[in-house]
């Protein structure tokens, strides 16, 4: 007779085993790559209509987004929390509802997608292609901006998509906005508990002790 413990370790390897093969990480890549499209058409029209240069910016920041997870390496360990693939999933896509809109609070605040949209550029070149959605070890990264704070990554989607609710401003993308940074400031934790389990991401913690904000959080 089987022991169910053994069994449901071996669930759960071979588990861990799809999710780090090749397989699923075109897979997925297929699904963003989709989803991507719409959004691009959608945004990429709007500009055709405006020639509202932020708009561009928006769908080259979501397409580098988009570049670096179709390209990026074959993990070392996946988180299998499923709590962990919730939150990671509906972070990294709830983004991509956000649509262009004929009214903005602030139209000056496209400067803040600039910026956004700069430290994304600079973060993603840091991290380049460690880049992962779920909580997953590849290598560590601790150059660049990440000898600043350890998410710099997510410090530009704070920025860039605060910009972008400021300039587009809707009932529909302020809650797609609180509903990715809700998953975001989750993810985070998430991310680090499960890196934490390498003794040389503790070590860069101590180095790096703040997140997204040097010397507040």
């Amino acid at each position: 007779m089987s022991n169910p413990r053994f069994l449901a370790l071996d669930s759960m390897n071979s588990l861990s085993e799809i999710l780090q093969s090749r397989r699923a990480n075109v897979y997925s890549g297929m699904l963003l790559a989709t989803l991507f499209g719409y959004f691009a058409h959608a945004h990429f029209g709007k500009f055709q209509e405006t020639r509202e240069w932020a708009l561009l910016l928006v769908v080259i920041s979501e397409t580098l987004t988009a570049g670096f997870f179709i390209f990026r390496s074959n993990p070392k360990t996946v988180s299998l929390a499923p709590s962990d693939w919730l939150v990671a999933i509906g972070g990294s896509f709830a983004p991509l509802f956000f649509r262009p809109a004929t009214w903005g609070m602030f139209p000056p605040a496209s400067i803040v997608i600039v910026l956004g949209t700069m430290l994304q550029i600079i973060s993603l070149l840091s991290l380049n292609r460690s880049f992962a959605i779920v909580a997953a070890k590849r290598e560590i990264k601790t150059s660049w901006m990440y000898h600043i704070v350890r998410h710099p990554l997510y410090a530009s989607y704070f920025l860039l998509f605060g910009g972008y609710v400021l300039v587009h401003t809707t009932l529909a993308n302020l809650l797609v906005y609180t509903i990715t940074m809700g998953f975001l400031c989750v993810r985070i934790f998430r991310e680090e508990r499960h890196l934490a389990l390498d003794p040389a991401y503790r070590a860069y913690m101590l180095e790096v002790r703040h997140r997204l904000v040097p010397f507040v959080f």
